[in-house]
């Protein structure tokens, strides 16, 4: 291919990735590969200076800013850095920067964190906005986004800073390894796509419309850089000690270098001991120490010359995918698992990796035979990437998701448009902890003492091996459970008995039937009375009462298909758990006979749960969703979406104390 051909596909390859992973946080390719591609067009640029364009991805920083966000313009321009992948250009680039300045350098090492560049305005003291890099002189306004990260100070330490100065400090938001695992973990409950790594799930956090969607993934910060203010430090470190003194939390693991073999030789630690971090490093940041000698030094196109990055041996290899296994989460989600011939990854033997879910599969074109592309991240279990397409011979074999479960043998849930399946058995034994501490939570059976550890110890000692189990406890079994002693066995048993008489709605929330939520369980209690009047209901029937939709409908009559659950409902029916509710006649006398609410946000002295419960025993609905149809919306604090539909529909707004006048 003649050389400008091959830089215009070079081009359109490196903007697409661009386009993928800054605009729509979903990378095609590995960073490997993307810095693959922009060395070899830097190369042949260098090589053919004709063909290098003021819009090639050498001369830029980043990409355009995103229009779902105000701009956000950098008063320094926010450059990217130069790649190293060998030390010998890390030696070059040493070479280089004490010949331009004619003296020796002494250099700052800093952890490269994986995770996005963001910039910081001070005013007075005060947060007052802060945005991504973008294309380097113009980001994204996520001022609202970064208020919600809690490693990022809103005021700057009393009697450091001056009040009416103005600082603009940046840094690095990321998302720790364990609260990575919490989220993907949590999302997988949901049936919602996992995501691909720490930086996605980082990057992704911070540009969320909604401030409240960023606070929930918990991310972390720590900055590097002084842009403007801090006129009194002179060097690199005396920054980073800056910062620490004005509270921003800076990486503990930098260093100062009196020269590039010490850089080499901090280099080398840090790659070694990547896996001991719980946040995602891919390299080491170098800096010259002196800020007069990077003045001096400068950029060149998209680069300081003052600053390198040192890139880490990928942790990925090829392999040939022998087949895919399926395991069965706690919540019942079917997950795929690759089984690998056996590869050397950054030190480790990988056998398995995680094919996340089956549209992940299918998205990637990922089939049995396959060789494949598997990286490793830290303690983040190895990933398959995708195939590599060009090795396929025609055998391979296309994967489908198993219609029963794996462990149990029960039916297999797959709602049309979710990317998870799942086990439909609450006995399930691969369920058995996440089912049990459900159904003693506070919202259903109320079980007090039987929480996250209790509920782990009854599993794990086979003392419980499904729901109907936690009736049939007694003190001498109790008794074998370490750190419990005879009050709290007293207490304990007093508290499952008391759960008995829970009644129809919370019996139905604890079941943990897929969609069935506390207001769902109430509405199916008071209009079918019985469970036995819910087991032979038909999905038309069930979609008769307010608010159960066909989805719903057949993922409780899918529930109550399973031979396995009768079974546990006759037992819990055996040990005297009350399965029945009063009926609510469609005529329905009550203060609130007639009348539909929504419950939404947290109500001060009240649980939805027995707000509900009241609203049902005085003859209205509790429905999930507003339309025109609701009355009522009843909020608490934080409400969500919920309130901005009743505002907008017109519908009345309630407090708690405005219900409670309802209902006298």
């Amino acid at each position: 291919m003649k050389p400008a051909a091959r830089a215009d596909e070079l081009r359109a390859q490196i903007e697409e990735a661009n386009y993928r992973y800054y605009a729509l946080d979903d990378p095609a390719i590995t960073d490997v590969e993307f810095d693959a591609l922009l060395r070899e067009l830097a190369a042949l640029e260098e090589k053919h200076p004709e063909l290098r364009t003021p819009d090639s991805p050498t001369q830029r920083i980043g990409v355009a800013a995103s229009e779902r966000f105000a701009p956000y313009e950098h008063a320094r321009p926010m450059l990217s850095l130069a790649n190293a992948v060998t030390e010998e250009e890390l030696r070059a680039f040493d070479e280089r920067a004490r010949k331009l300045v004619g003296e020796a350098i002494s250099y700052v090492c800093e952890l490269k964190i994986d995770g996005l560049a963001i910039a910081l305005d001070y005013r007075g003291g005060s947060f007052a906005r802060g945005g991504t890099r973008g294309d380097g002189s113009v980001g994204e306004d996520v001022t609202a986004n970064l208020r919600t990260v809690k490693t990022i100070p809103l005021r700057l330490r009393p009697g450091v800073a001056r009040r009416d100065a103005l600082l603009e400090a940046r840094g690095e938001v990321y998302l720790r390894k364990s609260d990575f695992e919490r989220l993907n973990a949590a999302r997988e409950g949901e049936g919602l796509p996992v995501f691909a790594n720490p930086r996605n799930a980082a990057s992704g956090g911070v540009r969320q419309l909604d401030p409240a969607l960023t606070a929930r993934r918990r991310l972390s910060f720590f900055a590097y850089q002084i842009a403007a203010g801090g006129e009194r430090v002179t060097t690199q470190w005396e920054a980073l000690e800056y910062l620490r003194e004005l509270g921003f939390p800076v990486n503990p693991n930098v260093a100062q270098a009196a020269g590039i073999d010490e850089v080499i030789a901090y280099c080398r630690t840090w790659e070694a001991r990547r896996d001991e971090l719980d946040y995602e490093i891919d390299g080491v940041v170098v800096k010259v120490n002196d800020l007069a000698q990077q003045e001096r030094l400068g950029s060149v196109a998209r680069d300081p010359r003052w600053a390198i990055a040192f890139k880490f041996k990928p942790r990925e290899a090829r392999t040939k995918l022998l087949d895919i296994a399926i395991n069965v989460g706690r919540t019942g989600t079917l997950n795929p698992a690759a089984i690998l011939h056996p590869v050397q990854i950054g030190g480790v033997t990988v056998r398995n990796a995680t094919l996340h879910n089956i549209a992940y599969i299918e998205s990637n074109d990922i089939r049995i035979g396959d060789t494949v592309l598997v990286t490793r991240a830290g303690d983040v279990i190895p990933r398959v990437v995708g195939p590599v397409l060009s090795e396929r011979t025609g055998r391979e074999r296309t994967f489908t998701m198993p219609d029963v479960c794996p462990v149990c043998g029960s039916d297999v849930d797959h709602p049309p448009g979710e990317a998870m399946s799942r086990c439909t058995n609450a006995a399930c034994p691969a369920q058995v902890y996440e089912r049990v501490r459900h159904f003693a939570s506070r919202g259903a059976m109320d079980i007090e003492g039987l929480g996250e550890v209790m509920a782990q110890q009854l599993t794990e000692l086979g003392l419980v091996r499904d729901i109907a189990d936690v009736y049939t406890l007694d003190a001498q079994a109790l008794a074998s459970v370490p750190r419990t002693g005879p009050k709290s066995i007293e207490n304990l048993l007093a508290s499952i008995e008391r759960s008995k008489r829970r009644g129809l709605a919370r019996v139905l929330y604890a079941l943990g039937i897929r969609f069935v939520g506390s207001q769902t369980a109430q509405i199916l209690a008071g209009d079918f009375g019985t469970i036995e009047a819910l087991e032979g209901a038909s999905e038309e029937e069930l979609q008769a009462s307010e608010g159960i939709g066909p989805e719903l409908s057949a993922s409780v009559a899918l529930f109550f298909k399973q031979a396995a659950n009768r079974k546990m409902i006759e037992r819990l029916q055996r040990a005297g758990v009350e399965t029945t509710a009063p009926l609510r006649p469609r005529d329905a006398a009550g203060a609130l006979a007639g009348k539909t609410f929504v419950l939404t946000g947290t109500l001060p002295n009240l649980t939805r749960e027995e707000a509900a419960e009241r609203i049902v025993a005085a003859g209205g609905k509790v429905t999930g969703s507003v339309s025109k149809k609701t009355d009522y919306v009843v909020a608490g604090s934080e409400p969500g979406s919920k309130l901005a539909k009743a505002e907008q529909l017109g519908v009345t707004i309630l407090d708690e104390d405005g219900l409670r006048r309802l209902l006298l």
